[in-house]
């Protein structure tokens, strides 16, 4: 959908995956899009230069997350917000929940 505008159909999933859960790290964005892991960090790697996003590393998993200072932030989230509106009701319900947290040990589903 925005691929003409990002130049890349893979950029436009890390954005938009970014947008609908805040932050991310290369591995969990490769599974959810069923995308080479290369690919994930060559986009990631380009957009963290390009000052669109940052990231951190916490234990030894690097976190994206938008710059808070990119100039444009605002207008982009926007833009793809209004994108993943018009994606399959079964993507924005998957993207929009997260569950990272561990289950407690001998919890019932």
């Amino acid at each position: 959908m925005l691929k003409p505008l990002f130049g890349s159909e893979v950029r436009e999933k890390v954005l938009i995956f970014l947008v609908a859960r805040g932050s991310g790290y290369p591995t969990e964005i490769a599974a959810f899009f069923n995308v080479s892991l290369r690919q994930i960090q060559n986009q990631l790697d380009l957009l963290e230069s390009g000052s669109v996003l940052a990231s951190q590393l916490i234990g030894k998993t690097r976190i994206y997350e938008f710059n808070p200072r990119y100039a444009f932030l605002g207008e982009l989230k926007t833009l793809l917000e209004k994108a993943l509106s018009f994606y399959p009701k079964e993507i924005q319900e998957s993207l929009k929940t997260n569950r990272r947290k561990p289950r407690r040990r001998n919890k019932p589903l």
